[in-house]
């Protein structure tokens, strides 16, 4: 039973469950909030963030266990879970060997602020909690995790691979140097150096608008999410793709590090402990410490063509053999739950 959103990623990870032969039922806790009466959809995500989904939690339970009747399962797969409350993780080990749970997100910084209320109550119920974050291993379990499973973020075998690029594919989204993703407030003051300094640099994602320094680079971004393969044409057709943390979620990697390599693009990342572990600097990826070594970097490396190509193509091949993909990772959560030595 995979429980989760069918939307962006998650559904990847859906996806990958059923490539590798597992036999799976979706449920989305949204689905009973997004049916509530006049209610419009930015004001329950609001309400969530806000409130911790104040009143919801009971909803989603009754919801899900009448879908469920009188089903059972191995495994339960809770993917986030801010609408899966404590009452109803204890219900759900009634009808499961085990159930986990996979966040992305960091629920113990105050960026979402009471977002992660209920996972934050449910989470010593958890037969295992699996994050891609190191920062989270301590806090989830100062927080009553009974297992903490450290893990990577994951590109995915399907969606994220060198797709060939049509003539209008091209015209649309040729850079030579790309950011894809939200606009967050540390992220302003860096692109509108990386103009300043002439990069030749191209923005897609949703919000940047709100940014104080927009008008600076505004001629630069095209504004909204892109999804499934239009995200994935996005990152193609750059020649250099810039990798992104979030500092209120305490990232040392993210998705972008293993997706922009995935695609056979260049990954140009900050520099962290994690992102060097992952590739040689230089070989397989290129990393910098801030926006002037950032566009110092790309700027040299537009000189030389042949160099972007060859770290590219040898950053697609160390992910794959890194094994960053979801069948890896959701096989590694799912065989971890069964064996008790797998745990940090």
């Amino acid at each position: 039973m995979y429980i989760g959103p069918e939307t962006g990623t998650a559904v990847q990870r859906i996806n990958a469950f059923r490539r590798l032969g597992h036999e799976v039922r979706s449920l989305d806790p949204w689905e009973p909030v997004d049916s509530l009466p006049i209610v419009p959809e930015r004001l329950t995500d609001a309400w969530v963030v806000r409130t911790g989904a104040l009143g919801l939690g009971g909803l989603v339970e009754n919801w899900m266990f009448r879908q469920i009747g009188d089903a059972t399962y191995d495994v339960v797969f809770v993917d986030h879970g801010e609408l899966v409350n404590a009452s109803c993780v204890k219900r759900l080990k009634k009808v499961a060997r085990a159930v986990v749970n996979y966040n992305q997100d960091n629920p113990y910084v105050s960026r979402d602020m009471r977002k992660w209320r209920m996972f934050i109550k449910a989470l010593p119920h958890y037969d295992l909690a699996a994050t891609p974050r190191s920062s989270s291993v301590a806090p989830a379990k100062r927080t009553g995790a009974r297992r903490v499973l450290e893990v990577r973020f994951a590109a995915d075998e399907a969606v994220h691979r060198p797709i060939e690029l049509s003539a209008q594919d091209r015209a649309r989204f040729d850079a030579k140097v790309a950011f894809v993703g939200t606009w967050m407030p540390e992220r302003g003051p860096f692109m509108r150096r990386l103009v300043e300094r002439g990069v030749p640099l191209r923005i897609y994602g949703p919000r940047w608008n709100k940014a104080p320094e927009y008008k600076s680079f505004q001629s630069h971004v095209t504004l909204g999410s892109l999804d499934g393969d239009d995200y994935v044409k996005a990152v193609r057709g750059a020649q250099i793709a810039i990798g992104l943390l979030s500092k209120g979620n305490e990232d040392l990697h993210t998705t972008r590090s293993l997706e922009i390599p995935a695609v056979g693009t260049l990954l140009c990342a900050e520099r962290t402990s994690e992102h060097l572990a992952m590739y040689e600097d230089g070989e397989e990826a290129v990393f910098f410490d801030d926006a002037d070594d950032c566009a110092d970097r790309c700027l040299a490396l537009l000189q030389d063509p042949e160099r972007i190509k060859a770290i590219a193509a040898a950053g697609r091949r160390r992910v794959i053999q890194n094994g960053d993909f979801n069948e890896m990772l959701m096989s590694k959560i799912v065989d971890a739950v069964f064996r008790e030595e797998a745990y940090a």
